[in-house]
């Protein structure tokens, strides 16, 4: 099943958080809940606002903890968010 946004909204793939670190420390769910968090972009909606943007499926970006909707499709989580949002693209 395909996932369209409308307006000025994106569709964005979470990405998992390090449950343990490096040296082996396994972290609590409740650590660190207040951070951005990072995904990857799905699908982008047709809106004036988001065109502005310049997001294109498969950038990497930080959005808001708590911003968007999570749904399940397919077994896959994601998240619609609207352009607000988004914090940030991640370049390389």
């Amino acid at each position: 099943m395909k996932i369209k946004p409308l307006g000025d909204r994106a569709v964005l793939k979470p990405a998992k958080a390090e449950e343990v670190t490096k040296s082996g420390i396994v972290l609590p769910d409740t650590v660190d809940k207040e951070k951005p968090e990072q995904a990857e972009v799905v699908a982008v909606g047709s809106g004036e606002k988001i065109a502005k943007l310049g997001l294109k499926v498969g950038d990497q970006v930080l959005c808001s903890k708590y911003g968007g909707t999570e749904v399940k499709i397919d077994e896959v989580e994601y998240k619609v968010v609207s352009e607000d949002d988004i914090l940030a693209v991640l370049e390389k």
